[in-house]
């Protein structure tokens, strides 16, 4: 009988939850691989969230369900009319009325709602971006017996998720695609890269350190172990998976090895690693009138899907992580497979 990782899986591999380029599809393939798969639900509505627990609970497998913990800020319209001035321009010229722009934010922190989801459905393993809920939700949640993981971009942020009841922390280096998951700062001056964060954490922290960012093949799953990782998550590798819904525009720029990334708040107005284009090119990477995350996406919304239905990659935020190397186009379990072997002795 193979025996289990403190994740309950096979393999000590998450596969890393990205919103909009996955499903339980994706998550239920890496599972069923002998690794962790994850799915998002920060942009989940209830009716989607239950159907996609649904499946992933029929398989029998262990899985993850990820969700964002930030503050929802509050709006301010000075800020938010600046944002919408800069943008005019692109309305204009894409025949847009700004009006159409939705409203609200399309990221939801976890709450009451998602915390009784999670009581129907008794995952294996819950994560958090960007935190902890508060004290009575993690409690709803630790009852159940599910693991709980965050993310960390320091060791004073590391720190402190231990302090709270994190069960493993998500050491994500400076090299990882999406958002960065700072919560206690948004300095990035303060973080390192994926080895020399493992390595710090490992050393200050009494639980598992779990290394996130820059890892695409064996090697790179190889040297985090040895930094003192106790697993791996990678997120970049999965993108071009036959079972990943990455779009057809992130799927050219994914085929580039060499295309470079940068940091911006553009695209939510938290800072997240993606493929430059358009808009970072002319508005950033980093405005200072863009609203706090999650605000900024509502007014960038009409652009991308104009843009897109062009054939155009503008407006559209486009996730990366700085290695590319193991991102290839197969079924997730030959990921998995190819990662796993930097799991070996």
């Amino acid at each position: 009988m193979t025996e289990k990782t403190f994740l309950g899986t096979a393999l000590a591999l998450i596969q890393a939850p990205m919103a909009g380029a996955q499903d339980a599809r994706l998550a239920l393939a890496v599972s069923e691989a002998g690794a962790l798969g994850s799915l998002p639900a920060a942009m989940l509505a209830p009716e989607a969230l239950e159907r996609e627990l649904q499946t992933l609970q029929a398989a029998g497998r262990p899985y993850n369900v990820n969700f964002f913990a930030h503050t929802p800020p509050t709006p301010d319209a000075a800020r938010l009319e600046r944002w919408q001035a800069a943008l005019r321009p692109y309305y204009n010229e894409l025949g847009l009325d700004p009006a159409q722009a939705p409203a609200g934010a399309s990221r939801r922190p976890f709450s009451a709602q998602e915390a009784e989801a999670m009581e129907r459905f008794c995952p294996a393993v819950v994560s958090f971006h960007f935190g902890l809920p508060t004290p009575e939700l993690l409690a709803r949640v630790k009852r159940l017996g599910a693991l709980v993981l965050s993310t960390a971009t320091t060791v004073e942020e590391a720190l402190w998720l231990q302090a709270q009841g994190a069960d493993a922390v998500i050491a994500q280096g400076l090299e990882a695609g999406g958002h960065r998951g700072h919560f206690l700062s948004t300095d990035i001056s303060g973080q390192t890269d994926t080895l020399t964060l493992v390595a710090r954490c490992a050393k200050a922290l009494d639980i598992p350190v779990i290394a996130a960012g820059g890892i695409s093949d064996a090697a790179d799953v190889r040297a985090a172990l040895e930094r003192g990782a106790s697993a791996v998550q990678v997120g970049t590798a999965f993108l071009l998976s036959a079972e990943a819904t990455t779009g057809a525009l992130h799927r050219a720029r994914l085929r580039d090895q060499a295309a470079p990334t940068e940091l911006t708040n553009l695209f939510s107005g938290g800072l997240a690693r993606g493929f430059i284009n358009r808009a970072m090119r002319e508005l950033g990477p980093v405005s200072a009138v863009a609203p706090p995350f999650p605000l900024a996406s509502s007014a960038l919304a009409p652009l991308r899907a104009q843009a897109e239905a062009q054939g155009r990659d503008d407006f559209t935020p486009l996730w990366s992580g700085t290695n590319r190397s193991g991102c290839r186009e197969v079924p997730a379990a030959e990921i998995v497979q190819a990662l796993a072997a930097g799991l070996s002795n």
